[in-house]
């Protein structure tokens, strides 16, 4: 089959690999109909997140079963099926707490408690490197699904792939990093990246409950973006000062809450990447120090965006005198896929408004340059395998 292969920072190429095989009773295999490039693969494109050997990469993908394993009852050939970023076996101590992300046994080789750099990392995640389990993902013609009996959701022949493919991450993040706001109603939500993840959770904002949202992005045609799909006010760090108007729009107390949807992948300056390197940091926590300015005090602050190394002289002092909670992880994909998919075939929200190119999945190395490089106002690209 064809697969996009990441080979070593900066690249990915389209390969033929070994067709993917029933391993275990609870496997799948699916035929992919669509999948999608997410922010968080640039972070093993660009060697945020090491990767030592090849891996097809893909953690968002859709497609129609093909085959299964002797103790999936509930799926047979010909369904169509979403599938969540997370790996998980639904029976764990802690998928029963529907903390599905830190499964204790879909990554047996890097498993543990410790959360550190390089070690005792969280669950199993698809096409996300050996440090979570190491399972080829989904920008391929084919992929094995583990615990498909428990992972896979099925969802209605009515609605075409675009409509629900971003139900596998994007949208369950960006909805996660709204639901740890705990909004009663009326707030102000800031929320800084107007990327894929961020675009979803200008979304979710509004569904929850904001009166206003937000988007800050230093990316004009991101930010032409937000307010078209997504009808907020946005900010441009490049033009303005945001803390000051954000201040200035919340009546001098700052938002209620503040989303970074960007994480380690900032723009930085180069005394912000010499620091980098002296400190040995990857990438920068910029945005996360401005949520903790721009956030009210006794707000909460909610990190999507990945981080992946520890980082020097954070401003703990403003976190405490502030009074701030802050989430960090990642999002409840299993949790939420039914409710979320429920918004999707109601009508109450639309998900593919933020798709700006669709290519063969021939082309994932050009569209992973493209949208690293934010070339073509490239918001979204989605693979057609």
């Amino acid at each position: 089959m064809k697969a996009a292969v990441f080979h070593k920072i900066g690249d990915i190429q389209v390969d033929t690999v070994d067709d993917p095989r029933i391993e275990q009773s609870r496997d799948a295999i699916i035929r992919v109909t669509s999948t999608a490039i997410c922010g968080s693969d640039l972070h093993i494109y660009d060697g945020f997140i090491p990767q030592l050997k090849n891996e097809v990469l893909g953690h968002e993908f859709m497609g129609i079963v093909e085959d299964v394993g002797s103790e999936v009852t509930n799926l047979k050939k010909g369904d169509r099926v979403v599938v969540p970023f997370t790996v998980a076996c639904g029976k764990c101590y802690f998928c029963q707490k529907n903390l599905q992300m830190h499964c204790e046994n879909s990554n047996p080789e890097h498993y543990g408690p410790d959360g550190g750099l390089l070690t005792e990392k969280g669950g199993g995640l698809f096409g996300y490197t050996d440090l979570y389990g190491g399972y080829n993902g989904g920008q391929a013609e084919y992929v094995r699904v583990p615990y498909a009996d428990y992972g896979l959701h099925t969802v209605p022949e009515s609605l075409k792939d675009e409509q629900v493919l971003f139900l596998t991450d994007i949208f369950p993040t960006g909805w996660s990093s709204i639901e740890w706001g705990e909004l009663k109603g009326g707030e102000t939500v800031a929320i800084f990246g107007s990327g894929p993840v961020g675009l979803m959770a200008q979304k979710s904002a509004w569904i929850q409950g904001a009166a206003r949202v937000i988007a800050i992005d230093p990316v004009n045609y991101r930010l032409e973006k937000a307010r078209r799909v997504n009808n907020v006010e946005t900010l441009n760090p490049d033009e303005v000062d945001v803390i000051e108007a954000i201040r200035q729009m919340t009546n001098g107390r700052g938002a209620d809450l503040c989303v970074d949807a960007v994480g380690m992948e900032a723009d930085r300056s180069l005394l912000e990447k010499a620091k980098a390197v002296i400190n040995f940091e990857k990438g920068t926590p910029k945005v996360l120090e401005l949520c903790f300015q721009a956030v009210r005090r006794g707000g909460i602050v909610s990190v999507v965006g990945v981080y992946g190394t520890p980082f020097d002289n954070i401003s703990i002092g403003r976190m405490f005198d502030k009074g701030i909670t802050v989430r960090f992880g990642q999002s409840f994909v299993h949790k939420n896929m039914n409710h979320l998919l429920d918004l999707v075939v109601q009508g109450k929200v639309v998900l593919d408004d933020i798709i700006s190119h669709t290519l063969p999945l021939a082309d994932a190395s050009k569209a992973y340059d493209m949208f690293k490089k934010k070339q073509d106002d490239c918001t979204k690209v989605v693979l057609k395998p």
